[in-house]
């Protein structure tokens, strides 16, 4: 096998695990949203460099 379908085994399997641990623990899961949204903003400045993107210009 070659490693891409090393990779897409590893995925699927993570997604069904993942699956049945949020099944199981949904209350909880949804507990931590907000914090993960609230998260999401400053990750997004620190990795993508904040809003409007990368196409500042100077000028008219």
């Amino acid at each position: 096998m070659n490693s891409r379908t090393w990779i897409l085994m590893a995925v699927s399997l993570g997604i069904i695990v993942l699956f049945f641990v949020l099944r199981e623990h949904w209350a909880h899961a949804l507990g931590i949203a907000p914090y993960i949204l609230l998260l999401a903003c400053p990750l997004m400045h620190l990795f993508h460099g904040g809003h409007g993107g990368h196409d500042h210009r100077d000028g008219a």
